[in-house]
């Protein structure tokens, strides 16, 4: 499909810069199978729903995966991507022209890193000197990795730290946060599961990919990311009871979509699941597992806009941005919500 079939017009000053409080006091625009609007809170999600349905939680952490060197007099940029190995880390670089194979960067406090290898996407394998876990260099040396949206527009401060980790955040590795669940509080959790709704959780560590911008005409030209990921047996074994007692699986962020997807088979059976994903979703495709996405307002022309257009329809999706503009939602990882519910 033409890359320009998923493009809209979004006004700057619906890009949220800040989330609001307390986190389920956010819109939530909830989006039927038969395309009708609803216009509510995220505090209304356990109402939405149905006994016996399932959210699906990602429990990454995101690191502070930014960081800011020199090599000699070049200043350079990095925002770790993807973790290789216990050393070695695939990173954008930022003033990548001025950084070759084999140079050293000095990130301060201590952090050397050599660039071994410049990959096709023009990202970086590095790898980090010395004996320290590369998490701990990490805390003395890095940032949190803002999305480009908001660092653009504002400098990262203390106060991201929190603003950008979920309540669900074990497992560190994730450069970028599944924002879907930022919307969730104690409070919350509790009105959810006094409503009989089921709660599971998955590992899929959200790679610096996922703001690359579309450059192709057609979606079939589009190399997607890959992210690792894992789903441990007990948990596809209660996802596959709760759809065999007719519970939908509803995914709390398309991190978590993508996931179940990437471990279900043809007939909908989730599998354990522990690697790499690259699932690529657009119009066309058959979901197998997932009955419903609650997910923020994502970018024009963006792979999450396709998939969510996936899943509704692109008329639908359009449609219902068109709504949350009109009625200034606010858009993108600390803005408003949307619950997609697919008819069967």
């Amino acid at each position: 499909m033409r890359v320009d079939l998923f493009d809209f017009e979004l006004p700057p000053e619906r890009i949220a810069l800040r989330p609001v409080s307390p986190r389920d006091s956010a819109r939530m625009l909830c989006v039927g199978g038969d395309a009708a609007l609803a216009d509510r809170s995220v505090r209304d999600l356990p109402a939405m729903l149905r006994k016996g349905d399932c959210l699906i939680f990602n429990d990454t952490r995101v690191i502070p995966a930014q960081l800011q060197g020199k090599r000699g007099n070049a200043s350079i940029g990095a925002t770790l991507h993807k973790r290789i190995d216990l050393r070695r880390w695939q990173a954008f670089i930022r003033n990548a022209k001025r950084l070759h194979p084999g140079d050293s960067i000095d990130f301060s406090e201590g952090v050397m890193a050599i660039s071994e290898e410049r990959h096709d996407d023009g990202s970086f394998t590095l790898f980090f000197e010395g004996d320290e876990p590369v998490e701990i260099l990490l805390q003395r040396a890095g940032t949190m990795p803002l999305p480009p949206y908001i660092a653009g527009k504002r400098a990262t401060d203390a106060r991201d730290a929190q603003d950008y980790q979920t309540m669900f955040a074990q497992k560190d590795g994730a450069v970028a946060a599944p924002t879907a669940s930022l919307h969730f509080t104690p409070e919350l959790m509790a009105a959810v599961h006094a409503a009989g709704i089921e709660t599971a959780t998955l590992t899929l560590h959200v790679g610096a990919g996922t703001f690359l911008p579309v450059k192709a005409d057609d979606t079939t030209e589009h190399r997607m990311h890959s992210e690792w990921g894992s789903i441990n047996a007990d948990t596809a074994h209660r996802l596959n009871s709760i759809r065999a007692n007719g519970g939908r699986l509803i995914a709390v962020g398309t991190t978590s979509l993508r996931l179940v997807e990437s471990a279900a088979d043809e007939v909908g059976i989730v599998h354990p699941f522990e690697g790499d994903t690259d699932i690529f979703i657009t119009p066309g495709y058959r979901f197998k597992a997932i009955g419903g996405l609650m997910t923020n307002f994502h970018l024009p022309k963006s792979t999450l806009f396709m998939l969510v257009s996936a899943l509704m329809g692109r008329e639908t999706m359009q449609a219902a941005y068109a709504h949350a503009i009109a009625n200034e939602y606010r858009f993108y990882s600390y803005g408003d919500s949307s619950l997609l519910l697919p008819c069967p």
